[in-house]
């Protein structure tokens, strides 16, 4: 399995920093994935949903600790990429037509 393309919509809030969306093989998305500011420092959060007791329940989850941390590494770097650019991804690439005309 592999991530092939990682889409991350900025929040402006002190723990929930991005949602994120994972498309995986060209070919399944997975929507509500969230970058959180931890204590222990950042983490990504699988897309849950809140059960009638108030809990909350994973929607969508790896199941061992390498696809965990494969996923957390894509997404995490992904968010950095976005954080450093300050624009959206479009944009750059719109700029390098420009120059090569």
């Amino acid at each position: 399995m592999e991530i092939t393309e990682v889409r991350v919509n900025l929040q402006d809030e002190e723990v929930l920093k991005a949602f994120v969306s994972i498309t995986l093989d060209d070919e399944f998305v997975i929507r509500g994935l969230k970058v959180i500011q931890g204590m222990d420092g950042r983490f990504v959060a699988m897309p849950a949903r809140k059960k009638k007791d108030g809990s909350f329940q994973d929607i969508a989850h790896p199941i061992n600790r390498e696809t965990r941390a494969y996923m957390e590494r894509v997404v995490l770097d992904a968010y950095d990429e976005e954080v450093g650019n300050g624009s959206p991804p479009s944009e750059p690439e719109a700029e390098e037509e420009e120059v090569s005309r």
